[in-house]
């Protein structure tokens, strides 16, 4: 309350806050907070030994980094990608004051919704069973379940690729694709939005194709790798524009040269074999692997050769992204001398003490 007879301000309340905390985890959050409400302090009231009433109390939500914050019509409200980021989720009311004939005014009120997205130097893509939990834990230390049926994967597995001079690079290994995905079929959404914060991606395909089961239909390496950019392209088109590597995996097994030969035959020429596909299965553009590596997860072939290419290609990444800040940063400083530059006055010039505010 504001205090009419002397002008007093009442304090405004507290606002709501979501911020990022390392170490919290969403079972943490759910646990600590079962009735999912959360409430800030009210503004104190005007008074004689002071007339500016105090601010209520602000409220935080503390959720782990990674959290997509959206409102209940799935409206993004903001994104928590490091330690310490924070977003105002609900705003205190104003005090009473004079416009507002000294009463308080109701805070905001909204329900809003906690999304955690995994985030990733690197994510595996590939259909079930085709190797990428074994590869994950032949090329990092990461122990995912490993086993010879589709979906064994069923939640995000992240492990870290140790080099030599210490650098880490984290790698996610994902829950199986199948065709359908961006519908939602199978892991559908639950799998894609994980993609959306990994920085790069890294196919995965058995040389010797792919069947879900006796009822679905026999994919080739080649289908399997088109059928995976059409799920990719069709739940959100900018996926395809992250840099890409392709393992080719089971290359241990008899016959498994031939098959690779074949494949990489296909994907020099992809368009000569498109007319195989339905229409509405091939993707308005093919993905370009930056590197194509011939793997077997199980005896550890190639992997070796694969760890270089993901640290190339993600020193490659992080030194155009600093490119791309420092012409930012060039830009802005270019800006700022042509706005500050004033040329001399000439003698005939005839200057104004007047000045507009805006």
């Amino acid at each position: 309350m504001g205090y009419p007879r002397l002008g007093g301000e009442g304090g405004k309340g507290g606002d709501v806050w979501v911020v990022a905390h390392k170490k919290m985890t969403l079972k943490q959050l759910k646990d600590k907070y079962p009735q999912k409400r959360f409430v800030a302090g009210e503004g104190a009231n005007s008074r004689l030994s002071a007339l500016k009433g105090s601010k209520g109390k602000d409220c935080e939500i503390p959720v782990p980094v990674g959290i997509s914050v959206t409102d209940e019509n799935g409206k993004i409200i903001g994104e928590l990608d490091k330690e310490k980021d924070r977003i105002l989720v609900a705003e205190g009311g104003l005090g009473g004051k004079f416009l507002t004939n000294f009463l308080p005014l109701k805070g905001q009120k909204r329900i809003i919704h906690l999304d955690l997205k995994l985030i990733a130097d690197v994510g595996l893509v590939g259909f079930p069973n085709a190797g990428k939990s074994s590869l994950l834990s032949q090329i990092s230390h990461a122990k995912p379940a490993v086993a010879d049926y589709a979906f064994t994967t069923l939640k995000p597995e992240l492990g870290k690729i140790m080099y030599k001079d210490f650098k880490q690079i984290s790698v996610a290994d994902l829950p199986g694709l199948i065709e359908g995905a961006h519908m939602n079929k199978g892991m559908g959404h639950k799998f894609l939005k994980h993609i959306e914060r990994t920085k790069q991606l890294l196919f995965v395909v058995d040389v010797f194709g792919f069947q879900l089961s006796a009822k679905t239909q026999y994919r080739t390496a080649f289908e399997t790798i088109i059928l995976l950019t059409k799920e990719l392209e069709l739940y959100k088109e900018e996926l395809q524009t992250k840099p890409a590597l392709l393992a080719v995996n089971k290359m241990d097994l008899p016959g498994a040269q031939n098959k690779f030969h074949v494949l990489m035959n296909q994907l020099q020429n992809p368009k000569d074999f498109l007319h195989l596909f339905e229409k509405h299965m091939i993707p308005e553009r093919t993905v370009e692997f930056q590197h194509i590596i011939p793997i077997s997860a199980v005896t550890g072939e190639g992997t070796d050769e694969l760890k270089n290419c993901i640290r190339k290609s993600v020193d490659e990444y992080a030194d155009q992204e600093n490119d791309a800040y420092h012409r930012k940063q060039l830009l802005n400083l270019q800006i700022s001398n042509t706005i500050s530059y004033r040329e001399p006055l000439s003698k005939n010039t005839v200057t104004s003490s007047k000045m507009d505010i805006i």
